[in-house]
């Protein structure tokens, strides 16, 4: 009985899906945000080693990636306007009516994108140096940040948006554990597959640890995704979630681990998703509002009812 149970207690510990025990047992920690990130940080390390520029330059948010060009632009122009002030007024010839700075200033700008309008020439050997280094750096420069831009246009992202909230809601004759996906992009996603897996404390032979769980699917992927999906784990008799109340959920920590994966037919490239669903965003007796209606003889899928959920009369209270 005890290498049975020593046996079990292994097979548990090594399914916590990459986590590691001592993440996966730590109590109240969700380990899967709303937006797919982990709930994992890393001081201690160099931050150079955990920093990947091209990673991050790739993943950020389009404002902020501009912002970051803009800012690097103005930055590097300074820098050789700085160098250019330094060797003096007469190291420049010609003027804008301006300041010798600001002349500084856009006569870089000129150099840097290769302009060369004419009114402002280098005089003497260490201000054409500067010029002759200004320009390798202009044209790395623009090199990079053309393929950086080309780079986050041709990244194939999936934009799946995940109900708000997680259901229990009739099925069939029984109860399923349901919430519902739609594409938020106008490119065809094919071959959609979802994973879904069910994390709760329990007690295993006196010791409380997190045990993990996948839950079958009414049907776990589909060939096509133009619409809607409500993703379903029916609760019967063989599903970890038979008998279980919103209480017992809350009172293990539940949490609902999802993985969509998906081709994505423009690039044909496998793309991924990832979300959650802890006990307290799940709700009871209530089933999600249809979101098709026949405009003019077509249907339309309104994407704004997503998240819109009606109540249902529990078979308690309808005894």
């Amino acid at each position: 009985m005890d290498k049975q149970h020593n046996r079990y207690l292994t097979r548990q510990e090594s399914s916590d899906l990459g986590f590691g025990a001592v993440v996966s047992n730590q109590p109240n920690l969700r380990l899967l945000n709303r937006d797919g990130s982990f709930n994992v940080v890393k001081p201690g390390s160099q931050w150079w080693r955990r920093f990947s520029g091209y990673h991050r330059l790739l993943t950020m948010s389009w404002p902020a990636f501009l912002s970051l060009l803009l800012l690097a632009y103005v930055g590097i122009n300074l820098l050789f306007a700085c160098g250019y002030y330094l060797l003096g007024a007469a190291a420049l010839q010609g003027s804008i009516h301006t300041s010798v700075f600001v002349r500084d200033f856009f006569f870089s700008i000129h150099s840097f994108a290769t302009i060369g309008y004419g009114n402002i020439v280098p005089l003497g050997a260490m201000a054409n140096l500067l010029v002759a280094f200004e320009a390798v750096v202009g044209l790395i420069g623009f090199a990079v940040a053309t393929g950086m831009i080309f780079a986050r246009f041709s990244r194939p992202v999936a934009d799946i948006i995940y109900s708000q909230n997680a259901v229990v809601a009739p099925f069939h004759d029984i109860t399923g554990f349901e919430f519902r996906v739609v594409n938020a992009r106008e490119n065809q996603l094919i071959e959609l597959h979802a994973t879904v897996i069910f994390s709760r404390f329990e007690d295993v032979g006196g010791r409380i640890q997190r045990l993990f769980t996948p839950l079958s699917l009414e049907r776990e992927s589909v060939s096509f995704f133009p619409l809607n999906w409500t993703v379903v784990h029916p609760i019967d008799e063989q599903s970890p979630l038979f008998g279980w109340t919103r209480e017992q959920l809350v009172e293990s920590n539940a949490e609902f681990l999802i993985l969509l994966t998906a081709i994505d037919e423009t690039f044909a490239q496998t793309v991924h998703s990832r979300s959650s669903y802890a006990a307290s965003e799940v709700l009871w007796n209530a089933r999600f509002a249809p979101m098709y209606r026949n405009v003019k003889g077509a249907m339309e899928l309104d994407i704004s009812q997503l998240h819109a959920v009606t109540p249902v009369k529990s078979q308690a209270a309808a005894d």
